[in-house]
């Protein structure tokens, strides 16, 4: 991280000039003025004089906190085709594998299917938005249409399969995120 920046821009929030920071801070403008540019780094105990001198700390200062983003649009979409498997995943929500679950939609050509997956912990959801599919759990199979959803715990190998003679299209929620 490069202190010097922010520096500035806290002195410029408080309405300071360079030399009402270096006499609030008892340092010099020109001291100041190479922080800022980063060309040289303050002690600790200089550091924390400058941050007392803009109204904050260092615990306040170095808590970076990243806004949690929301909403997600097209263009935040990740697509990845499998022409072998007949299938096209969105991840819909870019870097889901760092949160407990994860969404995404897999359109699957006449007679595609989706890479089988191990068992694992955890829950499976998915909704068919088009066409129907067959869930394939273990052993056992079931046929979901259009506006039909499922959900199960995947303590068995499963994949979907689209039996039909149209594309199809679900949503399929994981969690953990295993896709």
């Amino acid at each position: 991280m490069k202190i010097g920046n922010k520096i500035r821009e806290l002195r410029i929030y408080n309405g300071l000039t360079q030399q009402e920071l270096a006499d609030r801070s008892e340092l010099s403008k020109g001291f100041i003025s190479q922080v800022e540019r980063d060309l040289t780094s303050p002690s600790i105990a200089t550091l924390m004089d400058i941050l007392e001198a803009l109204g904050t700390n260092i615990k306040d200062f170095f808590n970076e906190q990243v806004e949690e983003k929301i909403v997600f649009k097209k263009e935040d979409v990740f697509t990845l085709e499998n022409e072998d498997l007949s299938h096209s995943i969105d991840w819909i929500i870019p870097n889901a594998q760092k949160n407990r679950m994860e969404p995404l939609i897999i359109e699957l050509l006449p007679g595609g299917l989706s890479k089988e997956e191990d068992p694992h912990d955890g829950e499976e959801f998915g909704y068919v938005l088009a066409g129907s599919i067959v869930l394939h759990i273990g052993r056992r199979t079931y046929r979901v249409k259009k506006g039909e959803a499922f959900y199960f715990e995947p303590t068995e190998a499963h994949y979907v399969k689209n039996a039909g003679k149209t594309k199809a299209r679900l949503l399929w929620v994981a969690t953990p995120p295993s896709f």
